[in-house]
């Protein structure tokens, strides 16, 4: 999955998350990293973001070619190099505190690999609408998850974290799309929803695998982020969902 923040998902899901100030969140990386199991838990979360980066880089850069004029494909291709540069941010920071970044970004490839795999858009608009749906919704994930972190590492998370331009621009072209032709709406609200069912199970899973990164989000490496809590975080990456469906202009 690519991670792109969205105006909902900056000033509605996060915000509840980014409220709460743990133990952790108050540490600098030199402090928190001294216990080895969040440690492990950051080198995987960067490791995730770096990966999904390069992918969404990969993308972007073939969904340019699907683009119907050439300022679309400029446009996308302007994208694309953002995301990269993106990548090479996370992947400094994991050279800078010691890690390999290819060592840290392989657990991640097959499950983001499958992920691409089994959700190939089969048109413009159905990339599009990934690329402002289903990646909006790992977004939401580790914004959740940065309220946890270091204020290092949250810092860097947050960045990457930025709007590359896709939001608006998709919901611009897909809306177009609907007003000139609303029977194209049907088709792409079934296609949005098959994304959100496809990224939620590519994320749990992901996280049942990585043992730091699930200590991470139910407790002992980020204190204070229990069960139930996870929990209300799924509610509010669903809710941001809804509301990225109704700017496209689609039932959720």
């Amino acid at each position: 999955m690519r991670f792109m923040t969205t105006p909902d998902n900056t000033s509605d899901a996060p915000a509840d998350a980014s409220q709460k100030v743990t133990a952790v969140a108050a540490q600098d990386w030199a402090r928190a990293s001294a216990d080895p199991h969040y440690r492990a838990a950051v080198v995987d979360l960067l490791g995730a973001l770096a990966y999904g980066e390069l992918a969404a880089f990969e993308r972007l850069a073939e969904d340019a070619k699907l683009a119907p004029t050439l300022a679309d494909k400029a446009e996308l291709a302007k994208m694309a190099s953002a995301e990269f540069h993106h990548y090479e941010k996370l992947k400094d920071r994991l050279t800078e505190i010691g890690e390999e970044p290819t060592l840290a970004m392989e657990p991640f490839v097959a499950a983001l690999d499958g992920f691409h795999r089994q959700t190939a858009p089969s048109d413009w608009l159905e990339g599009l609408v990934k690329a402002y749906v289903g990646d909006s919704i790992a977004s939401d994930f580790y914004r959740e998850v940065a309220a946890r972190l270091d204020a290092d590492t949250r810092e860097l998370v947050l960045a990457v974290l930025d709007d590359t331009g896709h939001a608006g621009f998709a919901v611009e072209k897909v809306r177009a799309a609907i007003d000139a032709e609303p029977r194209v709406g049907g088709r792409l609200a079934l296609w949005a929803r098959r994304l959100m069912g496809e990224a939620l199970s590519q994320s749990q899973r992901v996280v049942a695998d990585r043992d730091a990164l699930s200590t991470m989000l139910v407790g002992g490496v980020a204190d204070g982020f229990d069960l139930a809590e996870v929990g209300r975080m799924f509610s509010r990456i669903t809710e941001a969902h809804t509301k990225r469906m109704a700017a496209l202009g689609l039932a959720a």
